[in-house]
Order: C-alpha cells, then structure tokens, then sequence
C-alpha cells in the first residue's frame, strides 16, 4: 500500500499505484504512530472526490472527476477524533487542459505516483464536531 523511510522528524512517504490516498495515509499513520502532524505532497490520479462545504446550506457537497490529473499540491493535517486517526486534506488539481481543481479531498486513487512528507508533532489535537457550523473543529 505504501513505503517509507524517517528522515530526522520527516517521514517521506511513497503510495503505491492504483491505492487510496485517503486509506494508505491513515493506515500509515496508525503504523507510524502520528497522532498530529502536518502533511505535503503530489503525485497524479485518475480518480478523485472533492468537497466543498457550502455555508448555506450547512453541508458539504462532494464531486467525483475521474479523469488522469496531476496532484499540483497536497496539504492536510493529522489530528484525532473519537481515538481514531482523523486527516483534513485539501488538493490543487492540474488537469489536462492546464485548468485546475481545488477543494477538499474526500479521496482519489493514485495513478503512477504520490509522493508526500508527514511531519509528526508532539502531542495529540482532538476534534469535535460543531452543530453552529456543520463541521469538526479542533479541540484543545
């Protein structure tokens, strides 16, 4: 599902073809023990899933583009909600015609190569869900 090697306080994280970003980065970081930290990377996919929480309607609304996009930039957090591994990711999506999709990333399978850094940090930030709002927040 995936490789990885530390580097000082980094781990370089390499996913393997055809796999959810979303289910190898939990599943590493359940191995790694990483309960909060910060995450970076690319790669390319041939299948992804974005959100957009739409204040107006109090929820977010999820699209699905299956089309072969490069991973531009990939930023998120890891932090834990209920004792379980909680990622909050957001993705930059180069398409084919040099246009671009951004948002949050519900999950995208890769398609050849993602290649991302996870910086542990010390400690552990809990979530907690916002009924005022609609999502979970960080809880201190």
């Amino acid at each position: 599902m995936y490789t990885y090697r530390l580097y000082g306080d980094t781990y370089v994280l390499s996913i393997d073809n055809r796999q959810s970003i979303v289910e190898a980065l939990a599943a590493f970081c359940r191995e790694a023990g990483v309960r909060c930290g910060e995450i970076t990377g690319l790669g390319a996919v041939d299948s992804a899933t974005l959100r957009f929480f739409d204040m107006s309607l109090g929820h977010y609304v999820d699209r699905t583009y299956d089309e072969q996009m490069e991973i531009a930039n990939l930023t998120g957090n890891v932090s834990e909600k209920d004792g379980q591994v909680y990622l909050h990711l957001h993705i930059t999506l180069g398409r084919k015609d040099y246009s671009a999709l951004a948002g949050h990333l519900l999950d995208a399978r890769i398609c050849g190569a993602c290649e991302l850094f996870v910086r542990p940090l010390p400690g552990v930030v809990g979530r907690r869900f916002s009924p005022e709002i609609g999502i979970n927040l960080y809880e201190f």
